[in-house]
Parts: structure tokens; C-alpha cells; sequence
């Protein structure tokens, strides 16, 4: 009964500060991307109410060559969640009260920060609340993220104005400083950012459109046939392909108001060892009659995977047409 007033008192302490948190100066929210922090009480988060909890957390990012969690996270009773932990970016509070409620917040403590309350009449409702919210727990967190990362990863970018590439495509990017133009032919654009533990790349390029263009095996020829051309292995006659014993995990999403095929696959060196993951959206332009694609693809060998992909994401995510 004292845990659960505690936290009903939270709650009520997180709605108050919600009200007031125009009229006052917030602190800089901390985090690392994708990281959650769960404010529930242990004896919960230890049985079956955190078992749901972590099933959803748990379950692995598509496309990547070894399994990853959706989100890194911690977990605090609601009596040790003090000011420290009140700075996280990303606040999920879990509990019991009168009524079921399910809602965000935004800049409570800090900011930039979302916090979701999931909170239900008895344990078993809840449960259910957990589940039925699966997919909105994982897109709220993750839209938080992606909308914070494009701004601080492209702060400073090179005009697309000035990249022959984007102008032939007729569309716009934000493709951050730290990333150093390979090519720019006006047919295709590659740049890259070598960073500490490997490299990040995006390319673009259009294809023309004829209705079997848009199936998995055509798209995948064309990558194929791009990879051939344009990006080629370290040592002579090596080239990237698709990795065939993967197959490309597709679907059609929105943003930007447009329509787009987002495929998460792995890539890797015909002839040589490199390999890693890999995220393009492919853009139909019925007016051209043309698909632009742009893509993002990593290479970090011995180490995770998730946040450069995320990173990638973010960026290909800015994209515009002009």
C-alpha cells in the first residue's frame, strides 16, 4: 500500500510539474539514445508485470548482424527516484491507481525529456494495458530519439544546395560536416564519416521505374548492381553486395509527407571479409517515373550495431523533396 501511494504521489507530482514547467528554467535532460528509464516498484519490475515489461524492451532491432534490445534501460523503485534520475531524456513510470491511464508528458523535469505513465486498477489489468500499448511504448521513445538526434547530429551540415547529387535527384538532405564527400558525380553521392571504432556511409541514387522495379528481388539486384559499380572493395575486383543468406526485412512507412519502402538488411565485400548493417527508403516519384533511394550502411567491426544505425536513420530522415 505505501508503494503504490508513492507512486500515485509521483504521478500527481509529475502532472504538477507539467503545469509549471513553462514558468520555470529546465535543467539539460541526460541519457544516451535509446537508453529508458522504468520507475516502478521492484517486487513488480521482479515478477510478472516486468516480465511483459521486458519482453517488449527485449524484443531484438530488425536487420542487425547480432541481436540488440530495442532500448538500454534501468529500473528505480519509486522511492529512490530523486533528482539525479529525474534529468533522464526518457522516464517510463508503471504502476496502480483508481483509474487505467495511459499518457505522455514532455519537459517535466528536464528538457528535452517524454515521460509515459502506464497505470491500471489491479496487477493483471495492467498486464494487459503493457501489451495492448506494446508497439506505442516502443514509437514513443523511439520518435523522442530520432527527433533529438537529427537536431544534434545535423546541426551543422553541408548545404545540400552545393552537393551536385541532390540537385540532379531534386531533393534535399541534411548529411552532417563529420561526413566527407567520396563521390558526387551527379548520378550518385557518397560520403562518408570514419570515426573511432569504423566507418558510416550514405549514398544516393535513382532508378528507373517500371512496376517489377519496386519487388525485394529487383531492388535487390539494383543495390547489387550499384555496389558493383560504385563502391569497391579494398583489394581489386572486390565490390559490396547484399548478403543473400539475409533477406531484406521490408515495410512502408511515412514521413515527411511521403511514402517510402524502408529496407533493413546486411551488406558485405564480394571477395573479402567486411561486412555490417544497412537501411535505405526507397521514394517512388511517379511524375520522373523514377525511385530515388538513399541508404545508410555501417561498417564497425567488435562492437554494437543499434545506435550507428539509429544514427543513419536520423540522417536519412531529413531527406526532402524539392
Amino acid at each position: 500500500m505505501f508503494k503504490r501511494i508513492t507512486l500515485c504521489l509521483m504521478i500527481l507530482g509529475v502532472m504538477i510539474s507539467c503545469e509549471k514547467s513553462d514558468k520555470v528554467t529546465l535543467v539539460s535532460s541526460t541519457g544516451r539514445i535509446n537508453h529508458v528509464l522504468i520507475v516502478m516498484n521492484n517486487e513488480d519490475w521482479d515478477g510478472k508485470i516486468g516480465d511483459e515489461l521486458k519482453k517488449i524492451i527485449g524484443q531484438p532491432v530488425l536487420g542487425l548482424p547480432q541481436e540488440e534490445n530495442q532500448f538500454s534501460i534501468n529500473q528505480v523503485d519509486p522511492i529512490t527516484f530523486n533528482s539525479l534520475f529525474k534529468r533522464n531524456r526518457n522516464i517510463l513510470f508503471v504502476g496502480l491507481d483508481k483509474e487505467e491511464n495511459f499518457y505522455t508528458n514532455n519537459d517535466v523535469y528536464a528538457s528535452p525529456q517524454t515521460t509515459l505513465t502506464i497505470l491500471a486498477k489491479d496487477k493483471e489489468e495492467l498486464i494487459e494495458s503493457i501489451r495492448t500499448h506494446a508497439d506505442d511504448i516502443i514509437g514513443i521513445f523511439k520518435k523522442n530519439d530520432l527527433a533529438l538526434y537529427q537536431r544534434k547530429v545535423t546541426k551543422d551540415f553541408h548545404n545540400p544546395d552545393d552537393i551536385e547529387t541532390l540537385n540532379t535527384l531534386g531533393i534535399s538532405m541534411k548529411i552532417p560536416f563529420e561526413y566527407k564527400q567520396v563521390e558526387d558525380s551527379g548520378q550518385f553521392l557518397w560520403y562518408r564519416n570514419t570515426f573511432e571504432r569504423g566507418l558510416l556511409n550514405i549514398i544516393a541514387y535513382e532508378i528507373p521505374f517500371i512496376e517489377e522495379s519496386f519487388s525485394e528481388e529487383s531492388l535487390v539486384a539494383f543495390r547489387d548492381s550499384i555496389g558493383k559499380n560504385y563502391i569497391p572493395g579494398q583489394f581489386e575486383n572486390t565490390y559490396m553486395r547484399t548478403e543473400p543468406k539475409f533477406k531484406p526485412i521490408t515495410e512502408t512507412v511515412e514521413f515527411n509527407n511521403f511514402k517510402s519502402l524502408e529496407s533493413r538488411g546486411l551488406w558485405f565485400v564480394e571477395g573479402d571479409y567486411m561486412g555490417g548493417p544497412f537501411i535505405s527508403y526507397t521514394i517512388e516519384d511517379e511524375e520522373n517515373d523514377r525511385l530515388i533511394v538513399v541508404e545508410g550502411f555501417s561498417y564497425s567491426p567488435g562492437s554494437k550495431k543499434r545506435d550507428v544505425v539509429f544514427e543513419l536513420e536520423a540522417i536519412l530522415k531529413t531527406i526532402e523533396l524539392k
